[in-house]
């Protein structure tokens, strides 16, 4: 909330940030209130991100094919359009550490929410190929469901998924994918002493990032930069550029994201 704010009172946008704490079973009577207050926009918390993608009135490519969104907005007729920002933040840290996801081949370790919103959208910004690897877990339905929705809508970019037991099938992936993405819980405490990679599969050449931004450096990523990695990218630039995505959606302007770094995440 307090970076919104800040950002509104930067940019000279008259606004307000507030938050609201709308149960579940409310979601449909919360979205026509917010609608009779005329707001601009808004954004969705677990767990009523599916809840409002199915209630709004157009949705971003992204959130349409995840079936979730966590920002929204508002049009002057009251229409509502509901956008996933999450792995547009993703993509973007990646270009503010000078790496590209057009072309690449990716790892992604996690089936979740984050990991199918890097999935869904690393794939409509070009991506040639996605293995992802998870658990033989109630996430792992979820990870086959991505596949076959990017097979229909994303031809060009080849998906994939396979348990993350298989650890010969994982280390094959590592040693010819471009980036790795860490979009589990591993590295996030009480898992901050673990990894899912062995380090012995860093290379020069290889981009290594993490969507845990606390810590701001998991065990990951120290160990991809102590291999000299291309680029060990950490989660908390994933949380500033989604944001920025939002506000930009909000406000049409840009949010000043290098202040909002130093004031709010340093």
């Amino acid at each position: 909330m307090a970076l919104r704010c800040y950002s509104f009172a930067r940019t000279g946008e008259d606004a307000a940030y507030l938050a609201f704490d709308i149960p579940l079973e409310q979601v449909e009577q919360g979205l026509a209130a917010l609608k009779t207050l005329g707001v601009g926009g808004f954004n969705v918390t677990m767990p009523c991100k599916t809840a409002v993608a199915g209630l709004v009135d157009e949705l971003s490519p992204a959130a349409r094919l995840i079936g979730a969104c966590n920002t929204v907005t508002v049009s002057q007729d009251g229409r509502l359009t509901g956008h996933k920002t999450d792995g547009i933040g993703f993509v973007r840290n990646l270009h503010e550490n000078g790496v590209e996801v057009r072309g690449k081949r990716l790892v992604v370790l996690g089936a979740g929410g984050v990991a199918t919103a890097i999935c869904v959208q690393a794939a409509l910004d070009g991506a040639a190929k996605i293995a992802i690897f998870n658990r033989d877990d109630e996430f792992f339905a979820n990870g086959r469901h991505t596949v076959e929705k990017l097979a229909q809508a994303v031809p060009g970019c080849k998906a994939s998924i396979t348990p993350l037991e298989d650890g010969a099938a994982l280390a094959d992936a590592v040693r010819h994918c471009d980036i790795l993405v860490n979009a589990t819980r591993v590295g996030m405490k009480p898992l901050d002493g673990e990894t899912l990679v062995d380090p012995a599969l860093f290379r020069a050449d290889l981009v290594v990032a993490d969507t845990v931004y606390n810590p701001r450096e998991t065990r990951m990523i120290r160990e991809a930069r102590a291999t000299g990695c291309q680029a060990a990218v950490g989660g908390i630039g994933m949380l500033l550029w989604q944001g920025v995505a939002a506000f930009r959606l909000f406000t049409g302007k840009n949010m000043p994201a290098q202040e909002v770094l130093e004031k709010f995440f340093s």
